[in-house]
């Protein structure tokens, strides 16, 4: 393992790990507000490490809700990892089966801008680096969840100071910074009108999925940018 490749994984890691700071100390504050303990919100933390689907499982916890729909409510809101895990295949095939398995549990949603970003610029996607940019983001998380619960009674309702305003805006960041793709923008906005309408005639978490889904579709349906066309016609014409 390379230590150089190491430290620049985590070097690019750190200012993410001290932007989700804020959702982690969120998530142990509400958690112990709903009633878990400090042992049950850091191994959820530990275990689940997604902030949204943390979330969400805790809306669900203590309202007699079957644990199967827990588990697919968790699921749908992290079915976009599946599509993560796709989309960054080329760039890990030359990882072992063991160094995929960490990285498919690191695979959080900055892990897999900044893995897209670094494998289209043709820079190497070595485990090394993967690693280092994901250990620097987990480690924290785990222990600022932690904090969140040693501090919760501080924060006080998060609703009343604007925190509860953070993952979507630290979502709707990660979607910006593929603005400059092609197809970007119709696919975008069939994404967030089908989620809108599946939120209000489906409910939560279920328009996250559902509006994932028609940007997918809309994406295939359309017309592959120039230079995927150019690409093509090359193949054909070997």
């Amino acid at each position: 393992m390379s230590r150089a490749n190491f430290i620049e994984g985590m070097r690019g890691g750190f200012p993410v790990a001290v932007a989700s700071a804020p959702f982690g100390a969120l998530f142990g504050a509400l958690a112990v507000d709903h009633g878990m303990s400090l042992a049950e919100l850091t191994f959820m933390s530990a275990t689940v490490y997604a902030g949204a689907s943390q979330l969400v499982g805790l809306e669900l916890f203590g309202h007699d809700v079957q644990a199967w729909l827990i588990v697919a409510s968790i699921l749908a809101v992290n079915f976009r990892h599946v599509l993560y895990s796709a989309a960054i295949a080329p760039y890990i095939k030359h990882f072992t089966a063991l160094q995929k398995f960490f990285t498919f549990f690191l695979l959080v949603d900055p892990q897999f801008a900044e893995t897209v970003k670094r494998g289209e610029a043709g820079k190497e996607v070595s485990f090394a680096w993967y690693l280092g940019f994901g250990i620097v983001i987990y480690i924290p998380w785990i222990c600022v969840s932690l904090l969140g619960g040693l501090l919760g009674s501080l924060i006080g309702d998060p609703k009343s100071i604007g925190l509860d305003i953070l993952l979507p805006a630290y979502f709707l960041g990660i979607v910006l910074d593929f603005r400059h793709r092609d197809n970007f923008l119709p696919v975008a906005a069939v994404s967030a009108v089908a989620s809108i309408i599946a939120y209000r005639y489906v409910g939560s978490p279920w328009h996250v999925s559902l509006g994932a889904a028609a940007g997918i579709v809309l994406a295939a349906l359309l017309p592959p940018p120039p230079h995927e066309q150019e690409l093509e016609s090359d193949l054909h014409e070997v």
